[in-house]
């Protein structure tokens, strides 16, 4: 069985940084798309970043040079490492997991596994 759990979420002043961790079990990463989600409150779901089974990164947009995802084969530990912080970054975020390569960042089909998630507030 495929379990998520995230970890690593808490409140930080803008401009500040903040690492949030998947721990995965039950799966292997060389054989999953794995992401990162957020949604704020009164907001969609939306894709922050993924990386597919051949290693390649994808960013939305708005996080690109800012957030990097990262995944540590070894220890099944999945980061998000996310610097200069805006108030709109605030959002829960969840880890998700699908098998194959990744689908579109912008939607969440084919992730079929996901994490309870964990609040990340940006106020000063």
């Amino acid at each position: 069985e495929v379990q998520l759990a995230e970890s690593g979420g808490g409140s930080v002043q803008p401009g500040g940084s903040l690492v949030l961790s998947c721990q995965a079990t039950g799966l292997t990463y060389s054989s999953y798309c794995m992401g990162w989600f957020r949604q704020a409150p009164g907001q969609e779901r939306e894709g922050v970043a993924n990386i597919d089974t051949d290693g390649r990164t994808t960013y939305a947009d708005s996080m690109k040079g800012r957030f990097t995802i990262s995944l540590d084969n070894a220890k099944k530990i999945m980061h998000l490492q996310m610097s200069s912080l805006k108030p709109e970054d605030t959002a829960t975020y969840y880890c998700a997991a699908g098998g194959g390569h990744c689908s579109f960042l912008s939607t969440a089909v084919g992730m079929d596994y996901w994490g309870k998630g964990t609040l990340v507030t940006i106020s000063s």
